[in-house]
């Protein structure tokens, strides 16, 4: 399950940015090379799936607006062969800072069907061996 599409990439950062960052053929094609946007995409996915999977099932039964925006932070980050516009650094980073929020429970997602891990169920449950009350166990005590 993709967080993000090539169309949506498109809509937010426009044809000639994504045209800019993959068309990477000599002589440019003028064109979207969808192979190097699938594979930005995946990695997003990917990472983002890094941050959920100890606190949420994957795959999630929807994608939640905050994860589809955080998925196309990093993946035009992600596009850039050179360094990035500080714009686009600073959003990859906040992306991560979102994420990282998400995987503390700090940020909770709304998805349906989701039940997020039990903080408290980290451990080693240990039961001791049953105590007899008796006359013995209790001498110095009455």
């Amino acid at each position: 399950m993709s967080y993000t599409t090539q169309s949506q990439l498109t809509d937010r950062y426009g044809s000639r940015m994504l045209i800019a960052l993959t068309d990477r053929a000599y002589p440019g094609t003028g064109a979207v090379d969808t192979a190097v946007v699938t594979r930005a995409l995946a990695d997003a996915d990917a990472m983002i799936d890094g941050y959920l999977q100890g606190r949420y099932a994957l795959p999630l039964a929807s994608t939640p607006a905050l994860l589809v925006d955080v998925a196309e932070m990093i993946a035009i980050w992600k596009l850039h062969t050179a360094a990035p516009d500080p714009k686009i650094e600073t959003d990859y980073k906040g992306a991560l800072m979102t994420l990282k929020d998400i995987a503390n429970g700090v940020v909770r997602l709304s998805v349906a069907g989701v039940e997020p891990a039990n903080p408290n169920a980290s451990g080693v449950r240990v039961q001791d061996r049953t105590r007899d009350v008796t006359t013995e166990t209790l001498s110095g005590f009455i």
